[in-house]
């Protein structure tokens, strides 16, 4: 019984761990969301920079798989190339290293990162009592940092007696014994346990545990770090399995550069092991290569955990400096992994940039968002394309294939607009800055105003369809009319799409000018349509198709500048 409730305990210890990343990663990235996605897309102009901003992003936010997520979702969005994602895929991986450090530090009796965690949570409690949602973002960090190292603190305390018992030693000794086989199971043992608890910051303090209770040896513990490399890759390739071809790439990269590094290291295993001794050996530290399994002398076992670190830290630095060079080699090679759709035109129609689903960051999220408002302004400008061809075409056969093309975008329109209202209801469930709320709210008000562009569409498509089978036409005077009209739509469709893909935009008065030009011109033709009526210029019922479609065009115009004037709401929302 009391060995049931250590192994719980054990597991409570794991699981505030666990607890701990996520609430600190989760409240720095809403701290500084706005800042750290300038600052990713800014330090990207060379691959050398790349590389510093992954290892900053990820020291900060203290996983590697957060960062890769955020890369995913710049390049989803077009805010990032692919070949800058991968120099920052590199970075986070030598920037994940901090936390086995960190963790080293820990384990070390001299300095008790579990000790500082307790006022830490005082000191976070303070902050998340107090007005400000900064104030209160910032107080999750802390709260997130002492509950992540109280959680190592007792996991230590806890998992020593558990795992210096002779049944787990009994256990685990014989899968010590076979060799290069062995050093390949505790590299699965090392990916399953990545995979499972979904982080690999968890595993390598499990890792530093199991070396430094003797339970395992360096051997084998070098060999579960390999594999923990491999294991933090699933979690993203997952990810991007149902995401679109950007994510997929990235994912891939992020899998080839581990995947790599655990190739060359399991063919210079030992010499790469006796590397790390003659390292540690460097700092006063015993050899763990040399020191037969069982001699587990105090200093040894003080030192353990610091030699798994620079296990770590010297296997992503040494991969680094050698994948760098071939970054335009991995570009190319993922891109030969996932190429690009060979679809019809229905590929065009289909969501482009978070077909993957929310991201782990809420706050990212809202970049793909964005590109994909822009994409779906783009759609309805094509659909206005055809709207225009129908007005034009006078032959009943060639308006029907042009007619279906109108019924299709409006079903399009339908389908783009439940999709991404469900995508930001997504979003709106994870924890965001006010900021970031109201601009959900002002999103949701812009994909409303552009299905109501795909109704019209479709409603200017059952007017002139009724038209026809009436057997009413459009005089040459009337269609010059409706065309300037559609002109003048034109022009302001032109501008919305310009305003849409503005992320500074500060001043929509072209817009506003375009909206004017639209209701002028459509008060110019009712005066002239009721003079035209009082003087029999054309028949009753043609005017009525010819004035309801006058409206439909200008129905079109107050869409677009809603458009507009939401998109530069949207703009000061985020300034603020």
């Amino acid at each position: 019984m009391d060995t049931i409730f250590q192994v719980l305990k054990m597991l409570g210890c794991l699981g505030m761990f666990l607890y701990g990343m996520s609430l600190m990663s989760g409240g720095l990235q809403k701290l500084a969301g706005d800042s750290m996605r300038s600052f990713l897309a800014s330090m990207t102009s060379n691959r050398f920079k790349c590389v510093l901003t992954g290892i900053v992003v990820t020291a900060l936010v203290q996983s590697s798989t957060a960062t890769t997520l955020m890369l995913v979702s710049f390049v989803n969005a077009g805010l990032m190339a692919l070949t800058n994602a991968i120099g920052v895929i590199m970075g986070a991986n030598i920037g994940t290293t901090v936390t086995a450090w960190l963790f080293a530090l820990s384990f070390d009796g001299s300095f008790s990162l579990g000790a500082i965690a307790i006022p830490l949570m005082f000191f976070a409690f303070i902050l998340l009592s107090i007005k400000g949602q900064k104030k209160r973002n910032l107080g999750e960090f802390v709260m997130g940092f002492a509950l992540l190292f109280l959680g190592l603190s007792t996991l230590k305390d806890t998992a020593y007696p558990i795992l210096s018992s002779p049944t787990v030693h009994g256990f685990l000794a014989p899968l010590t014994n076979w060799g290069f086989g062995s050093i390949l199971l505790f590299m699965v043992i090392g990916a399953a346990m990545t995979l499972m608890l979904q982080s690999s910051a968890a595993t390598m303090s499990l890792t530093m545990l199991l070396v430094s209770a003797g339970v395992i040896p360096f051997t084998m513990a070098a060999a579960m770090v390999l594999g923990e490399n491999i294991g933090t890759t699933i979690t993203s390739n997952i990810a991007a399995s149902v995401g679109n071809v950007s994510a997929k790439r990235t994912a891939r990269a992020h899998m080839l550069f581990n995947v790599f590094g655990v190739i060359w290291v399991l063919c210079l295993f030992k010499p790469f092991l006796s590397l790390i001794g003659v390292i540690v050996e460097g700092f006063g530290f015993p050899n763990p290569v040399t020191t037969s399994f069982g001699e587990n002398t105090s200093a040894l076992v003080a030192s353990l955990p610091y030699c798994v670190a620079t296990l770590h830290t010297l296997f992503n630095v040494i991969n680094t400096l050698i994948l760098i060079w071939f970054i335009p080699l991995i570009e190319k090679t993922v891109t030969w992994m996932v190429p690009a759709p060979k679809g019809d035109e229905e590929e065009v129609f289909r969501l482009k940039y978070i077909s993957a689903g929310p991201l782990a960051a809420a706050e990212l999220s809202l970049n793909e968002a964005n590109q994909e408002l822009i994409h779906f302004g783009e759609i309805c400008y094509r659909d206005f394309e055809y709207i225009r061809a129908a007005i034009n075409e006078t032959d009943p056969d060639k308006f029907e294939k042009i007619n279906e093309k109108l019924v299709k975008y409006e079903q399009i329109t339908d389908r783009i607009e439940y999709e991404i209202s469900t995508y930001l209801n997504e979003v709106s469930k994870g924890e965001l800055s006010e900021s970031s709320a109201d601009r959900i709210k002002i999103m949701y008000k812009m994909i409303g105003e552009m299905e109501s562009l795909g109704d019209s569409g479709d409603a200017i498509g059952r007017l002139l369809q009724r038209k026809f089978n009436h057997g009413k036409m459009f005089d040459e005077e009337m269609f010059a009319k409706i065309n300037h009209l559609a002109d003048l739509v034109d022009v302001a469709y032109k501008v919305m799409l310009e305003n849409l893909r503005n992320p500074d935009l500060k001043d929509i008065s072209q817009a506003v000018e375009a909206e004017r030009d639209i209701n002028t011109c459509r008060n110019d033709l009712r005066e002239e349509h009721i003079a035209n009526l009082e003087t029999d210029q054309y028949q009753y019922t043609t005017g009525v198709y010819y004035i309801d479609l006058v409206s439909e065009l200008e129905k079109i115009g107050d869409f677009i500048i809603n458009i507009s004037e939401a998109k530069m709401g949207m703009i000061l929302k985020s300034d603020q």
